[in-house]
């Protein structure tokens, strides 16, 4: 009598989304069509207000995949933020063209200046790279000031939009304000499920060894510093047409680049969901407690600092270790299936 036991090969599967994440997006694409109504029944500060935060969120988004995903950590992007909102403004007071058309136009020549910023950029490493995109988003400060076309250190007023009609204008821009919420949403996420993603990822890991993988680590860097400028001239550029007014000192303004900072340590850096959280979080505060002043500000950094001493990895990186939560998840998990055994006997 032999016995043989049959032993099938151990089968895996990589699973990559939750009950939460599918959940998720039936209840995000009722929100966006609930949302994409308002201007039909909502009040037009509602439109303003979210045009607010959608811009805080998409700049804080950008921040995030560059720091929080890339690693590297900027405190200059407000060069980008305030340069799509001049393009777009002298395309539409000095081109005639529709500061609406000019808004995405805005956030492209802000990726395409980022290029060559990127040569001197990326000669720094570490705490001179934070420090060397700061001296630059200055550069770019001090340059537009001395700009009288666009009204120097004063600013200017965009003057494209005085034929178009108030509710006409609010809602349009709530409108493309949506819009760019969701495809910046979709497209970071999109990216980082991809194979570049996992490459980014690896590079801010540890940049030697994924080097040694055959990784193109300085082509990496350059894409994702473009894509960061890009998403936050388009911040910019839809901020200033909502806003009608720009100047050097509100575009290039550092706090632009520390508000983001705040969302994403609040909300949580490295996860998707950690922008949206601190930027509702943001404009909470920034909405009911902005009167107070300076004691305002120390609340913001009384708050960060708490944040940081007991939640490290942010609110939602909290809830995402205590209950499991993941909306927007990016992860690989490999799961192991139960194998069969078979016998036969003969």
């Amino acid at each position: 009598m032999k016995r043989m036991t049959n032993m099938p090969p151990t089968l895996f599967a990589v699973e990559r989304a939750t009950a939460a994440s599918r959940a998720a997006l039936f209840v995000g694409i009722a929100l966006v069509l609930i949302a994409a109504s308002l201007p039909f029944w909502g009040e037009s500060s509602w439109m303003r207000e979210f045009v607010e935060i959608a811009c805080y969120f998409i700049f804080a988004m950008m921040w995030n995949l560059l720091a929080g995903y890339g690693g590297m950590v900027s405190i200059g992007q407000q060069a980008f933020f305030g340069f799509g909102g001049y393009v777009m403004l002298m395309l539409g007071n000095f081109a005639g063209l529709n500061p609406f058309v000019a808004i995405p136009l805005g956030a492209l020549a802000a990726g395409l200046i980022a290029v060559p910023v990127s040569f001197i950029a990326f000669r720094l490493s570490g705490g001179y790279f934070a420090i060397g995109t700061w001296v630059i988003a200055e550069v770019f400060r001090l340059s537009f000031a001395n700009v009288s076309a666009v009204g120097g250190g004063s600013g200017t007023t965009l003057t494209a939009l005085r034929g178009i009609e108030k509710a006409t204008r609010e809602s349009t821009t709530y409108w493309m304000a949506l819009a760019c919420v969701v495809a910046a949403i979709a497209l970071v996420y999109l990216f980082l499920r991809s194979k570049r993603g996992l490459a980014l990822l690896a590079i801010r890991d540890n940049e030697v060894a994924a080097e040694s993988q055959g990784i193109p680590v300085a082509r990496m860097k350059l894409a994702v510093y473009v894509v960061a400028a890009f998403g936050a001239g388009l911040a910019g550029a839809l901020y200033f047409v909502g806003n009608l007014r720009i100047s050097p000192d509100a575009a290039f303004s550092v706090n632009w680049t520390a508000f983001a900072i705040f969302m994403v340590v609040i909300g949580g850096i490295g996860r998707i969901e950690g922008p949206l959280v601190g930027a509702l979080i943001f404009w909470a505060l920034n909405k009911f407690l902005s009167d107070y002043g300076t004691w305002y500000l120390l609340g913001l950094g009384l708050l960060a600092i708490l944040v940081t001493l007991f939640f490290k990895q942010g609110l939602w990186g909290y809830a995402q270790q205590r209950w499991g939560w993941s909306l927007f998840p990016t992860q690989r998990r490999l799961l192991r299936a139960h194998p069969q055994v078979t016998a036969s006997r003969g």
